[in-house]
């Protein structure tokens, strides 16, 4: 794999803010973006202001030519995209930042998908060939568009995943659009950063998060009959 200093070609699914913010940050640090849409040429003007870094291609060629990609999908695209995609992303690192988002009945936000499954094992369940690595989802597309920017190294970033060997570079991503990565378990454990999660939609410095979710995860106090 390659180092955290060496840069990369990154596909991006999806151009919408999430992506957009983040692809602006990486082609900044010096990689080469491909945003991946289903009609490129609807998003040339974006990626002729940010240079001969960045480019627009179809979904299946920014999956097929990058050596990191970002699911920046609107949930809803999910299902169908890694569908047609999942043979361009094998063996590759996935860094998966949709989220399957709703409100109850009583207007909180909660994640659609079934108790105990998360965003992050759900899509690896899509991808059984790709690691993936949860991150870029809980903190909200404005927040994250300005605030790595405007206070670079302050705002922590949850990161979660399986696989060890990963975190380097994936780190290394996070750090780039000025967030400070906090690795906070694996995929089974990635609740607190889904929709209805402790972190969700917010931002904590990363001493701040990392209390937050070790309060989270602290038994439950047992009460003792009088």
């Amino acid at each position: 794999m390659q180092n955290s200093t060496t840069p990369l070609r990154l596909g991006i699914l999806g151009a919408g803010p999430i992506g957009r913010a983040i692809g602006r940050f990486w082609i900044d640090a010096g990689h080469h973006v491909t945003f991946g849409v289903r009609t490129p040429e609807k998003l040339l003007a974006f990626t002729g202001e940010l240079g001969p870094r960045a480019e627009a291609a179809s979904l299946e060629e920014a999956a097929a030519t990058a050596d990191i990609v970002l699911n920046a999908l609107n949930y809803q695209a999910v299902d169908e995209v890694l569908a047609a995609t999942a043979a361009h992303l094998a063996g590759k690192i996935v860094i998966d930042a949709s989220n399957p988002m709703g409100v109850s009945a009583d207007g909180r936000i909660i994640s659609t998908l079934a108790s105990g499954l998360t965003a992050g094992t759900r899509t690896a369940q899509r991808l059984p060939q790709s690691t993936i690595v949860r991150a870029f989802s809980h903190v909200m597309d404005e927040s994250l568009a300005y605030r790595g920017s405007a206070q670079p190294g302050f705002w922590a970033m949850a990161v979660a995943g399986d696989d060890a060997e990963t975190s380097g570079i994936v780190h290394a991503l996070v750090r780039a659009t000025g967030f400070v990565p906090v690795h906070i378990g694996t995929l089974a454990e990635s609740a607190p950063l889904d929709p209805g999660g402790v972190l969700f939609p917010h931002m904590f410095t990363p001493a701040d998060l990392t209390a937050q979710i070790s309060a989270s995860r602290a038994p439950a106090p047992v009460a003792i009959p009088g």
